[in-house]
């Protein structure tokens, strides 16, 4: 639609049910029909630079939390680089992709799966819902007017960085943050280290035993 047409600001498709949930790096997502949020976002910008680009993640990611939050989500966190977790499992996966001209990025659509009323997930799948953890069935429908006028006021905030304090918020929610944790690089070798920091670039710096910085991009480190 974008490509075809002069799509409105804020633009939203939902889906009911997903055959073919496409995550991150062509990872998959369940979802059980009707009973969560599963939506794409169209959101334009004007001079938005590509260097900036990790902020969207900032923004979206601060903007799901802060919703769960009003829904009393307990141990709510943000696990590198497109997870939102509560009590340690998975309750959203975030992808964003970005339509770039030069050095500026024009548009993103930005696509959420958020898990609201499916109780029962495969064993294998450390996930989790609003349901499960509230015990109480959430409106879908209420709930996305919610997230996009919160959106609307993080995504407000990338353009005028002297305002924003968006890497901030996302920090205090950073999974496993300043704590010690086992790691595997791609080539699946263990180590351990602590995550301090999320780079410019958006990728993901930890310190290292000999007290170095290492900094690792998507699908280059994962928890053991």
């Amino acid at each position: 639609m974008a490509q075809s047409s002069s799509l409105e600001n804020y633009t939203v498709i939902v889906a009911k049910e997903q055959t073919k949930g496409r995550g991150q790096m062509g990872t998959c997502w369940l979802s059980e029909a009707n009973k969560n949020l599963l939506c794409s976002v169209f959101v334009r910008f004007d001079s938005f630079l590509i260097k900036n680009q990790v902020l969207v993640n900032y923004a979206v990611s601060i903007a799901i939390v802060n919703v769960l939050n009003k829904y009393k989500l307990p141990k709510l966190a943000i696990k590198w680089p497109n997870d939102i977790l509560s009590s340690n499992k998975k309750m959203c996966g975030l992808l964003i992709e970005n339509v770039m001209q030069k050095d500026e990025i024009k548009s993103s659509i930005i696509g959420i799966g958020l898990n609201v009323n499916q109780v029962n997930f495969p064993v294998n799948f450390n996930a989790t819902s609003i349901l499960k953890e509230t015990k109480k069935e959430t409106n879908i429908d209420e709930f996305l007017n919610e997230l996009l006028a919160e959106l609307k006021i993080q995504i407000s905030y990338i353009i005028d960085a002297s305002k924003n304090n968006l890497k901030e918020n996302y920090l205090k929610y950073l999974y496993k943050k300043n704590t010690p944790t086992m790691f595997k690089n791609s080539k699946g070798v263990l180590f351990m280290g602590k995550i301090i920091d999320v780079s410019s670039e958006g990728k993901l710096q930890i310190e290292l035993e000999d007290d170095s910085i290492k900094e690792f991009g998507i699908k280059e480190v994962f928890f053991a």
